[in-house]
């Protein structure tokens, strides 16, 4: 019951996050493309900074933008901003549902540090707070008034953060916080900057005074880094299927290869939108391919042949060390307490079962050592390099 009311939880909360965040991004996104796509007509209100038509769902719309803000407050007036909130809220939970509820298994490594689940939360909500508090200082510091020098800075935060939680927490943990600490960041923005910016410009034309567009200036510079950072979070927030990316002993590098290759992605879409041509907009897909390929080429495991001097276990000593690390979970009738039946279907119970999915064993177990969760039987680096190479011998009889 306890297993089933676990699932219920997890999946209710995955796909409230995945509702509010469409509509999050999709705000964003629209928003972003918006104001590139503005032009300024001739001869019109010089206090309108652009003005844009569009059609959907059979009807026409025509938007203005005001350099500052209008004269007067139109009596409606929509505001953006629930989208972001709650979408951060219901990814918090999300995260204390799966790695604080079951930090033994998801969140901690052993292996890779040796901490109780009370010392492994307290990290990980210290770290999202510090990721969000040197990020703002950043912006505040004359750094923030150079575009390129604060965009190599927070560059360097964020790569730098997925390499301290590598540190500290499991493969598979330490991706997800990377992308929570740039979440983060992002509904901080809306928060603490963007929408009281909004509000000030708001109070100060209901008193009858004009606006500072300093406040204007930055949360534009805030919003335009939410649009930036949007495409690697949503990448971590699916990583933990691909173990290639956080199993990786180098897993903080294919991080910052992702958050290259997201920034660019977007500065082909923000560059076209503001009526970009020629090599403004050809060189993004391109660069973008060589970048996947190199990807791809660095997470690659060594294909090396077994060589002759390398002794390979017996299938009796394979299905021994896979019956003894794996079987708690990967069982006709599992004893570990989070699973009432085999993930992904997949039992090693004998070995022909062990033969049919040895890819996926070498992959997660060998390769990634992302498997078992958290370490929690002790399988060690030996077994894996034994397993390992009874694998890439083709799996003997």
């Amino acid at each position: 019951m306890e297993a089933v009311a676990y699932d219920w939880v997890s999946l209710l909360l995955r796909w409230t996050h995945l509702i509010v965040g469409i509509a999050w991004i999709g705000s964003s996104f629209f928003f972003v493309w918006l104001d590139l796509s503005l032009r300024k007509r001739e001869g019109g209100d010089p206090s309108v900074q652009g003005e844009a038509w569009m059609v959907h769902g059979g009807g026409f719309y025509f938007t203005e933008k005001y350099m500052n803000a209008p004269d007067r407050m139109p009596p409606d007036l929509h505001w953006f901003k629930y989208e972001a909130y709650f979408t951060w809220i219901t990814g918090f939970l999300l995260l204390a549902v799966i790695y604080y509820w079951g930090a033994e298994s998801f969140l901690i490594d052993p292996d890779v540090m040796e901490l109780s689940p009370w010392q492994a939360i307290g990290i990980s909500v210290a770290l999202l707070a510090a990721g969000w508090i040197a990020y703002d200082l950043l912006c505040r510091s004359p750094i923030g008034q150079n575009t390129a020098l604060l965009a190599i800075s927070v560059f360097i935060l964020t790569v730098g953060s997925a390499w301290i939680f590598q540190q500290l927490f499991s493969g598979r943990g330490a991706y997800v916080h990377a992308g929570a600490a740039i979440g983060t960041m992002m509904a901080a923005n809306v928060f603490f900057i963007i929408i009281p910016n909004q509000k000030k410009t708001v109070a100060a034309l209901m008193a009858g005074e004009a606006p500072s567009a300093e406040w204007g200036k930055q949360a534009k510079q805030r919003s335009t880094h939410n649009n930036y950072l949007t495409l690697p979070v949503l990448l971590m927030m699916v990583s933990s299927h691909y173990p290639m990316t956080y199993g990786h002993d180098q897993a903080w590098m294919i991080f910052g290869g992702i958050v290259i290759l997201g920034g660019v992605i977007r500065d082909f879409f923000n560059t076209h939108n503001a009526g970009g041509h020629g090599m403004a907009i050809y060189w993004q897909w391109p660069f973008a391919t060589l970048l996947v390929l190199g990807l791809i080429w660095f997470s690659a495991p060594a294909d090396r042949p077994v060589g002759e001097d390398e002794e390979v276990i017996s299938s009796t000593d394979a299905l021994a060390i896979v019956q003894t690390r794996c079987i708690t979970c990967h069982s006709a009738k599992p004893t570990h307490a989070d699973f009432e039946k085999a993930p992904g279907g997949m039992k090693f119970d004998t070995i022909d079962d062990v033969r049919t999915h040895s890819a996926k064993i070498l992959a997660q177990a060998v390769l990634s050592k992302s498997m078992p969760l958290g370490n929690a039987t002790k399988m060690t680096i030996d077994e894996r390099k034994k397993l390992g190479l009874w694998i890439r011998s083709g799996v003997p009889d």
